[in-house]
């Protein structure tokens, strides 16, 4: 005979649903869900905008350390940029709105204007130093207000920067590197600048900024021009992968501006000829002019625009300025532990890293598909001929942390790997 169930009293049914829940790991107060690595972090970051803080918060959350594919990788770049943006546009609104750049004491006015239609990919960005140096304040805001007037891009924006400094070395000093990098990105955020159609020109004390600043932030830069100035003791094989020009007054004599600047010519072109896909080069002395080139270095402004960054050139060529940097297109190094001069040269080819020669013991390489495929190992040759395998992982917490460090959505890196150089 067949026997009924007892009915379940409604007490021992909440019983039985309060020990299920209990059975259920917690997620923390705040924090969603987690369900697929995309949705989950679409998710935390709409409660958690991309500030400093978040992205280090993220590189440690589970989000942050899940290993990623090479398709969600894309799409956690485009979540976390559009966050990043709308952060970025937040806090620097005010800076903007100024037309001015604060960095600890120092101040850098600037001003710009636009021209031509902007194209569907964004704006170019010419950033024009002025000339002046060594010389009272009055003299180099004269300096700045006629560099405004001297080119006209037929398409982009043409911006003036004020030196913050009226130092003989005010575009070259340290300081120069980070206001340029916040500057970059402001106008990227604001103004819909391309960050692969950034250009660089100075004339006069600006061209020895141009001198000194495009090999070691030509991994910012897609060409850039020196109208009448002098290296002092910069090097050239940091601008491999741009575009570079010099123009100079045939006459212009003082510190020997002519006679360095064909100089300059000649160690370019060995450098080519020792490296033929790299360091595209012109040079031009003007016949019968001075220190003032009658605006016929005007021309470098169209021979710029014919040049796009690669932000993952196949081959890196990095030597150390005075100025060190920590970072090189895909190549780190700990800078406090850098001097000038010293120097990294690698190249990907066929799947593989090859360190040619690197002063530093340890170096980290910055990845992304976009160089290498990762899914497959690295093989790493070192300048010995040692050969190291690797397996490489993309997660969204180094994606955030390449956001924090440099806001450059077309050069992040989703994977790192640190690497004992063998010789």
């Amino acid at each position: 005979m067949n026997r009924q169930r007892p009915l379940l009293s409604l007490a021992t049914i909440l019983l039985c649903l309060t020990a299920a829940v209990s059975a259920t790991p917690e997620t923390p107060a705040g924090e969603p869900p987690v369900a697929g690595p995309i949705d989950g972090l679409a998710a935390w970051l709409a409660q958690h905008p991309l500030t400093d803080a978040a992205c280090e918060e993220l590189a440690k959350h589970e989000l942050g350390l899940k290993p990623l594919t090479a398709a969600e990788a894309r799409h956690a770049t485009d979540l976390l940029w559009e966050s990043r943006r709308d952060v970025l546009r937040k806090e620097r609104q005010a800076e903007m709105d100024a037309r001015e750049i604060v960095i600890g004491e120092l101040r850098m006015p600037f001003w710009y204007r636009s021209f031509g239609e902007a194209p569907a990919d964004g704006r170019s960005l010419y950033i024009s130093m002025h000339g002046g140096g060594g010389a009272p304040a009055a003299v180099n805001d004269q300096q700045y207000e006629n560099q405004k007037r001297l080119y006209k891009p037929a398409e982009g924006i043409y911006l003036v920067p004020r030196a913050p400094t009226n130092t003989w070395n005010l575009w070259h000093e340290q300081h120069i590197d980070d206001f340029f990098d916040r500057l970059i990105v402001n106008l990227v955020v604001f103004e819909n600048v391309n960050p692969n159609r950034v250009y660089l020109m100075g004339y006069s004390a600006g061209g020895d900024g141009v001198y000194q600043l495009a090999p070691r932030l030509a991994d910012r830069l897609a060409a850039a021009a020196m109208m009448a100035g002098h290296p002092n003791e910069s090097r050239p094989e940091g601008l491999r992968n741009i575009g570079f020009t010099l123009h100079m007054g045939a006459n212009d004599g003082a510190y020997n501006r002519n006679t360095v600047a064909a100089e300059w010519g000649r160690r370019m072109k060995a450098l080519q000829e020792q490296d033929p896909t790299g360091y595209v080069h012109e040079v031009t002395l003007h016949e019968g002019l001075g220190h003032w080139m009658q605006l016929k270095d005007a021309v470098a402004v169209p021979w710029m625009a014919k040049f796009q960054r690669n932000p993952w050139p196949a081959r890196v060529v990095w030597v150390q300025d005075d100025v060190r940097h920590s970072r090189f297109y895909w190549l780190q190094v700990n800078a406090e532990q850098s001097k000038a001069g010293d120097g990294v040269t690698a190249e990907v080819a066929e799947g593989a890293v090859r360190i040619t020669s690197s002063t530093p013991d340890e170096l980290t390489l910055l990845l992304s598909d976009t160089l290498l495929p990762l899914d497959k190992p690295l093989a790493v040759i070192h300048p010995g001929g040692a050969r190291t395998e690797h397996k490489l992982e993309r997660t969204a917490g180094v994606l955030a942390t390449a956001l924090r460090d440099r806001s450059d959505v077309a050069g992040l890196y989703s994977t790192v790997l640190k690497v004992q150089v063998q010789r």
